[in-house]
Parts: structure tokens; sequence; C-alpha cells
């Protein structure tokens, strides 16, 4: 890997992308092997917003490559509350471990904590902004059912809000896509997201839509989100939106036989629970994918790390240079 820190998916080329799906797809295969890899590196966690799979999948993926995990645990019982600032809080942890992982609800949180600290920081959603790890599951999982080349995706839901949607939409234009984003106008993606799309995409086509209704029959993979509640600041205009974009197995008749289904989870009411028996669902698929992606991007960020300590030291890759 090219980076000390993985901030946003628009610093990831597509070689860079290969490497980590290529790495991830190794570990997959043969989880032992890499058992004792990373035996005695430490992980910091620092998650100021709540989270179920990202973290424990970080953690599992540390652990798996026979490495542990720090975690600072929750605002309220952290020095934060005592009005510590970011900045104080990655140089303190930075102390103790060998790479961290930050979730912040501000955008642009993580490019501000990793100007503060040498270890690889690793951005677990920033706000309305970025989650490239997520992204990089994403693409492993597409990758699996429906291949990143000639490929046609929608991307459904809160486009507004959605970091999973800005990361994925980004790291797609490294590949031959046709983006099709369906969302209410209030929940559209924002102009200047739009303008980098198609700035960046040479090879990229970009489409948007308010109904589902036009593009499932020519999609390859159906990408669905929530309306996040948690990101409107006015309850009224979440109540407008929430529950206008569903997906049931009637919904579904309309799809190519070949359609895959993802959703970045935790979902609300936006997939009906039936469609969870289809063919069709993979999002299961797509967060256990998390573990093995994460461990090849922690695996191939820590090796940069202890071989350019090595090369300082004369030792590297365990080894004494003759």
């Amino acid at each position: 890997m090219r980076h000390d820190h993985i901030i946003t998916s628009k610093q990831l080329s597509q070689g860079d992308i290969e490497t980590v799906l290529d790495r991830a797809a190794e570990i997959d295969a043969d989880l032992s092997a890499v058992a004792d890899r990373h035996a005695g590196t430490l992980l910091g966690l620092l998650f100021f917003e709540p989270s179920t799979r990202t973290k424990m999948s970080f953690e599992t993926a540390m652990k798996r490559l026979g490495g542990d995990v720090v975690d600072m645990g929750s605002v309220e019982s952290s020095s934060v509350k005592k009005g510590e600032t970011l900045a104080d809080t990655v140089r303190v942890i930075e102390g103790y471990t060998d790479a961290l992982v930050l979730r912040h609800p501000k955008q642009g949180a993580a490019t501000m904590a990793s100007e503060f600290v040498d270890v690889p920081l690793l951005n677990a959603g920033d706000g309305a902004g970025h989650h490239p790890t997520q992204t990089l599951l994403d693409l492993y999982t597409i990758r699996e059912n429906a291949g990143l080349d000639d490929l046609t995706i929608g991307i459904m839901g809160d486009l507004k809000y959605g970091r999973t949607v800005h990361s994925l939409a980004y790291a797609l234009t490294n590949f031959d896509t046709r983006q099709h984003f369906i969302s209410p106008e209030s929940l559209q993606l924002p102009r200047e997201v739009v303008y980098d799309l198609h700035q960046q995409g040479d090879g990229t086509q970009i489409r948007e839509h308010d109904t589902l209704d036009e593009v499932l029959p020519s999609l390859d993979v159906l990408y669905v989100t929530r309306i996040q509640r948690e990101r409107f600041p006015d309850e009224d205009e979440y109540r407008k939106v929430a529950g206008e974009y569903q997906i049931d197995t009637e919904t579904l008749a309309a799809a190519s036989d070949d359609l895959t289904v993802m959703h970045p989870l935790p979902r609300v009411d936006e997939i009906a629970p039936e469609v969870d028996e289809t063919d069709y669902a993979a999002y299961f698929d797509q967060a256990h994918n998390g573990v093995p992606v994460r461990m090849a991007l922690l695996d191939l960020l820590l090796s940069d790390e202890t071989e350019a300590a090595g090369a300082e030291t004369g030792v590297r890759g365990g080894e004494t240079d003759e």
C-alpha cells in the first residue's frame, strides 16, 4: 500500500483496491495462514458514534491476525466528556497502539486527526463524509457476485447524508461502471459529489432518478441504504421521506435473475425480511466480508510499518541484515 492513512476512497487507485481485494480473497480462503502474522500488535478503537459491524469486524480482524485491541469505550466514559480535544485524544492513544481506527460524527474529523499521529489511522466513518473500509468490503462483495467490469449498479436511498454511498461512488470511478442514483429530490447526491464523479471517472456514466422502476431491469447490483434519521437537522424533514423507498419480493419481480441486492446495514424497513430468503440477498455475506477485507487492509498497512521500522534498525521482515 502507498498510504500511511486510509481517510477517503478518493485516495485509492484501482491498483490499491485490487491489492486489498486480492489479499482479502487469499485470507478468506485460509484464515489460519495469517493467525500469528501480527502477534503483539495493538489496534486502538476510537468510536465517537455507535457501531456494531464496523467496530466488531475490526476487532475480529486484528485478533484473527494474532494481535489485540484497546478500546476507548463510550464517549460518556472517556476524557472527551471532560472536554479533551480530538487532537489530544488521538495523540495519547497513538502512544499505546500500532494503528488507530476512528469513527466520528463530524465530517473531516479523520483528516484532522491524521495530522497529529504517525501510526496508520483508518477512517471508520466521519459524519456524512466517507467510510473507505466499508467501500472496500462493498467492492469485494460486488466482485464476488457480479464482477467489477462492465457493471451497472443502482444506489438507492439517502444519498445526501450517506457516507457509504459517497465512498462507493468515488471508488467505482476506477472501473467501467454505469451508476444510477435513486432518491427523493431532497436526498440527492450533493452537487459537489456529482461534479467530482464526472471529473474523476472517464469510463463512468452517472444518472439520477426519483424512481427505481425505470432502471431496475438493467441492474447487476442494487445497493440500498436506510434514511439516516440521526443526520437530519429537522425531524419534520425526516418524516417526509421516511419509508419512501422499500424493496420486497414484488418489487424484485422486474429484476434480472442475476441481480445482487446489497445494504451496508443496519436496515430499518427499506428491505423486507422476505428478501432475505431469496438468491438476490447478499447483505449478510457483505457484513461477513468486513472481516477478511479489514484483515487484508491491516495486514498491508502494518506490514509496511514493520518493514519501515526494520529498515531503520537494520532489521527487515524479522531478519538481521548481514
